[in-house]
């Protein structure tokens, strides 16, 4: 029965689920319900599933059963499973009842779950007056229930169909939430690519110091499971808004990756990855996409940083980008540690504090590349970025600087890199011909960059200036008689015309 099972249709369900709250519940607000429910389902699915394993296996042995069902993933506890809550639907009480089936969840997996579900609650006024909440909830319910989404491991097999399920809800929740969108979730072909540029080794400790909902963070663990197929890497991450935290976490467990560590707080002002010594812990990839230019990001308390991330510098008030790369320099191995950011352009060549960071990153041979991206890639904004990419131990003293803003597949709202766009920057990156590609990449020296005082607006080191055609004076001022005479012919024209109606002047 696998083979029947489509990525599309389930993709196609999950997404119809969210009818029962379109045009009653906002977007930003139904989501965390829907995602929520979803990985309950999921989990009472694969416990369901296990259990009648055991009675085929076993008979009528409830107690031995039960012993062997203490070594799920996640214990599920009597009544607090999906089903349980399908069966009494259209009772009263739907949003009490999934709450303590939630705390009741959590309690039993606390190792796991501790407060992953502590900012969503479905008996919330968000949700309407109480005889409305409970009958879109008893309407999700149902939803859940269709055939399309039985997500047994019997029938889905080993297929990564409800993790790719639970990305597709977010990916379609950011393309349609705006602003916000970008905090949460960097487009798939760009995590792709900054996941091939840090190219991630199997013993990996890999962080994401604002991993939103994790997605980029996994596709690093995936690309080195894609080469080795094992599972040797470990996965870090620090995400400071909750509900967010709570879909990384869930995010995390939805995908099979158990070997996770994801703290909840402010990277910034109170970074929770830390060794046994209260140092900051080192990783060998770093990779992020941050918020851009964030206001109030905690400049007051940065010159008395203890753990000495602005050293170089402190960044300015009002643009928190440079305290996101100075923070992600730190926490870099010395000698394999590799970092990829996503940056907004001010980042290049913005001056005063910002400049005088961006010199001693060059002066310290620390920048590896810089990789101009086009316009209208990130939810939420249509301003082209830029991702860099350090090294603590480069090969050479020159950083590439690649221009692929004018590379990519045109969409309708929202630009996308295809397959050729990505090999392309992924070739250049890799065999970094001192000699560049014509209007597209240049090699350049530290020097050359000191000249440009250290303004790294990849224009000044790419040329991708088209010449335009010389202009034929001779054969313009031809045309211009021919079109002369033609007009002077209209005019006799029109004035017999008018001769003929009696306007005869």
């Amino acid at each position: 029965m696998t083979d029947a099972i489509k990525q599309e249709d389930i993709n196609a369900a999950v997404w119809a689920v969210c009818n029962t709250f379109r045009g009653t519940v906002d977007a930003s607000i139904y989501k965390d319900y829907v995602l929520t429910m979803l990985f309950v389902k999921y989990i009472s699915d694969v416990w369901r599933d296990h259990y009648r394993k055991y009675q085929e296996e076993y008979g009528d042995e409830p107690k031995l059963i039960q012993e062997m069902m203490k070594t799920e993933r996640f214990n599920l506890p009597e009544g607090a499973d999906f089903y349980s809550l399908y069966d009494e639907r259209f009772q009263p009480g739907n949003g009490e009842r999934i709450d303590k089936a939630l705390h009741a969840i959590e309690e039993a997996n606390i190792g796991k779950l501790r407060d992953v579900f502590q900012d969503i609650s479905f008996n919330s006024t968000r949700l309407g007056e109480e005889a409305q909440k409970n009958e879109l909830l008893g309407r999700l319910l149902e939803d859940f229930n269709r055939a399309e989404l039985d997500l047994r491991p019997s029938r889905v097999g080993k297929l990564d169909v409800i993790g790719n399920a639970y990305e597709h809800l977010i990916k379609n929740f950011a393309a349609g939430s705006g602003k916000s969108a970008g905090e949460f979730y960097t487009p798939p072909e760009v995590s792709d690519l900054m996941a091939e540029l840090v190219d991630p080794q199997s013993g990996d400790e890999i962080c994401d110091p604002a991993c939103g909902s994790g997605s980029l963070l996994m596709k690093c663990g995936q690309l080195i499971a894609k080469r080795t197929g094992s599972k040797k890497y470990a996965l870090y991450g620090q995400e400071s808004i909750g509900s967010t935290w709570a879909l990384a976490k869930m995010n995390m467990f939805l995908h099979g990756e158990d070997n996770h560590r994801i703290e909840w707080g402010d990277t910034i002002r109170n970074p929770k990855l830390l060794t046994k010594t209260e140092g900051l812990r080192h990783f060998d990839i770093v990779v992020a996409n941050p918020p851009f230019s964030l206001d109030k990001w905690g400049h007051g308390t940065a010159e008395d940083d203890a753990y000495g991330r602005f050293r170089r510098g402190i960044p300015p008030r009002t643009k928190g980008d440079y305290a996101f790369i100075l923070h992600m320099i730190e926490t870099l191995k010395p000698g394999s540690g590799r970092m990829a950011v996503v940056v907004p352009h001010g980042v290049l060549f913005r001056g005063a504090a910002e400049g005088r960071i961006r010199a001693k990153l060059v002066e310290e041979n620390l920048i590896d590349a810089v990789i101009g991206l086009p316009e209208k890639l990130f939810y939420g904004t249509g301003i082209p970025a830029a991702i860099l990419v350090l090294r603590k131990n480069k090969s050479d003293e020159k950083t590439l600087f690649i221009d692929a803003s004018n590379d990519f597949v045109s969409g309708k709202n929202q630009n996308a890199l295809g397959k050729d766009q990505l090999d392309k920057i992924l070739k250049t990156y890799r065999e970094r011909d001192p000699k560049g590609v014509e209007k597209y990449a240049a090699l350049v020296t530290q020097a050359d960059m000191a000249e440009n005082d250290y303004n790294l607006n990849i224009p000044r080191y790419v040329d991708t200036f088209e010449e335009e055609a010389e202009i034929d004076l001779m054969a313009v001022r031809k045309d211009r008689e021919k079109l002369k005479a033609e007009l002077a012919a209209l005019e006799v024209q029109m004035d017999g015309y008018l001769k003929e109606l009696g306007y005869d002047a």
